[in-house]
């Protein structure tokens, strides 16, 4: 299998040179004032013009409004806009409306009846992505990049209409297995390749991106 990778969370082109050396098909920048990975819409324009062609541009949101969006997509490239929150389908389909921007849904997952969540957006979001549902004990959660992950076994033998990606807790020591457990085309990445909150290591991009090309 031909997985795909994303480096979610970049803040320095070197962050994105490392990506696109190791041969990750998506950067992720964040918009969420309370991650450590936050960024601003300038910062984030200064990223899309360092991303080299080829690599998707991929921008994070909590329940954003049409301001918020506007002033990301008006700075530079975005190619996918992932969507984190309790956005609905109707929102998602106007966003995709006003923005002609590609959305990418998060579920969150714990349990196998926690994909029921993602019927209604199937159709509407042209991807999703299935991370792990913060427990309830998490002090500090946020609605992405707690390290925390879910069962893999649950995407066993489900199929989806749609590309999807899995999210939650991957790491270079787990990633490879999580693709076998799971069957995922594609992966997502954040807290598992940093040194710090927000800092990424070129050292565990590397490690991340050969564990997920085999």
């Amino acid at each position: 299998m031909n997985v795909a990778a994303k480096i979610c969370g970049v803040r320095r082109p070197a962050d994105i040179d490392c990506a696109a050396a190791g041969g990750a098909r998506y950067v992720g920048f964040v918009f969420y004032p309370r991650s450590p990975r936050n960024l601003t819409p300038d910062q984030a324009g200064d990223l899309a013009a360092a991303t080299p062609a080829g690599i998707a541009t991929v921008a994070l949101f909590v329940d954003p409004d049409d301001a918020a969006l506007d002033a990301v997509l008006n700075r530079g490239r975005i190619d996918l806009l992932q969507l984190h929150g309790r956005e609905s389908p109707d929102r998602i389909a106007d966003i995709k409306r006003r923005t002609g921007v590609r959305v990418m849904k998060a579920i969150k997952i714990s349990v196998s009846t926690d994909f029921a969540a993602a019927t209604p957006y199937v159709g509407v979001a042209d991807q999703l992505l299935f991370d792990a549902k913060a427990p309830p004990t998490l002090q500090g959660a946020m609605p992405g990049g707690n390290a925390v992950s879910f069962d893999w076994a649950l995407l066993a033998g489900r199929s989806w209409p749609c590309p999807w990606m899995l999210s939650g807790g991957l790491h270079p020591g787990n990633v490879a297995e999580a693709i076998r457990v799971s069957g995922a085309p594609a992966v997502d990445v954040s807290s598992g390749v940093e040194s710090a909150p927000g800092v990424k290591d070129p050292v565990r991009i590397n490690a991340f991106l050969r564990a997920v090309s085999g």
